[in-house]
């Protein structure tokens, strides 16, 4: 059997375009999704694996299948008992103690964490991608991975695989799942990358999701600049799921992320008062914005559906909003 990366060029063009017909998506999507699994393959064989969790978006589509839609970027978690166990110690759960003893921390993380990169993962990732005429560079604690693209779709989705890490957490609760490529089921006579990462659990990735809202609904912005739109849809799709009912019923859970959010991911909202996401996760969710921040989410949301990452007939942003509602109802009643 064929590897698809020892195919020629045109071969794998080929077969991309076989897929892209044969499923109705995108080749240049089914192409970056190759990769995405490519990439997940070479960290969670590295010696660093024990200490990495995969999560976000893109780990509820490949490893749990729950949302419907591409998502490109990579989000990994290093353990922060591993990467600065002289501040944690035995503090079990590894949460500061005070906002001061948060900040030296954070300011360890983010002095270490980016040495770490580039010292471990990015030689790792250069010497395996050079060897598939890919480029691979660092900047700060963010890993690029940038291949030759077989085919172009709008611009919104470009071909760079970005690896985000983060170490502020321990990643719990989680669990190992397999994880393939959306192009193998329809050309089985190919072998495409499989990984095998530890991924966190999807009730954690409810809340992490539902917080980062009610913080842009409390702002009326999104730090992390577009594609914030992704947020709504997969706790959507959560809840379509199961795992929001089950993220709401488990209160220590939501404590848990906001005991955590509050020490390190402080924000204020538009008045400059601090946001509290104890509030958030007990009874005063907020998840569904008015005004020109309601726009702003419905022009994303246009963005990412013209460019076919929802893999499935998108909803309209009406429905979807309205779906937001319930489960931020159901969200306030379960205090």
């Amino acid at each position: 059997m064929d590897e698809f990366f020892d195919l020629s060029a045109d071969e794998q063009k080929e077969a991309l375009a076989a897929v892209a017909s044969a499923s109705g998506r995108p080749a240049h999507l089914l192409e970056k999704d190759i990769w995405v699994v490519w990439a997940l393959n070479q960290l969670f064989t590295s010696a660093h694996a024990p200490h990495l969790v995969f999560k976000g978006g893109t780990s509820l589509a490949k490893a749990y299948q729950v949302i419907r839609r591409f998502s490109e970027d990579v989000d990994v978690t290093y353990d922060i008992r591993a990467l600065i166990p002289d501040l944690v110690k035995d503090k079990d759960p590894p949460i500061p103690s005070s906002r001061n003893q948060a900040s030296n921390w954070t300011d360890a993380v983010r002095g270490r964490l980016p040495e770490l990169v580039n010292n471990e993962f990015l030689p790792l990732l250069s010497s395996a991608a050079e060897k598939l005429n890919a480029k691979v560079r660092a900047e700060s604690d963010k890993v690029f991975i940038e291949y030759h693209a077989h085919s172009q779709g709008t611009g919104y989705v470009q071909p760079t695989i970005l690896l985000e890490f983060g170490a502020r957490s321990t990643g719990e609760p989680h669990e190992m799942r397999s994880v393939s490529c959306d192009a193998a089921q329809h050309l089985p006579d190919i072998a495409f990358p499989t990984a095998s990462p530890i991924v966190m659990l999807p009730q954690r990735t409810f809340w992490e999701k539902a917080t980062a809202m009610h913080v842009f609904c409390a702002q009326g912005s999104f730090r992390g600049g577009e594609r914030f739109s992704r947020h709504w849809h997969d706790v959507v799709r959560l809840d379509d799921a199961g795992y929001a009912d089950k993220a709401i019923a488990d209160r220590a859970l939501g404590k848990d992320v906001a005991d955590h959010k509050n020490r390190f991911f402080v924000e204020k909202d538009r008045e400059g008062k601090q946001i509290d996401y104890h509030q958030a996760v007990g009874g005063a969710l907020h998840i569904v914005p008015t005004a020109d921040a309601r726009s702003k989410l419905q022009t994303d949301y246009g963005r990412m559906v013209d460019d076919g990452l929802l893999l499935d007939d998108a909803e309209a942003f009406d429905t979807l909003i309205q779906k937001c509602e319930s489960i931020q109802t159901k969200a306030n009643e379960k205090k």
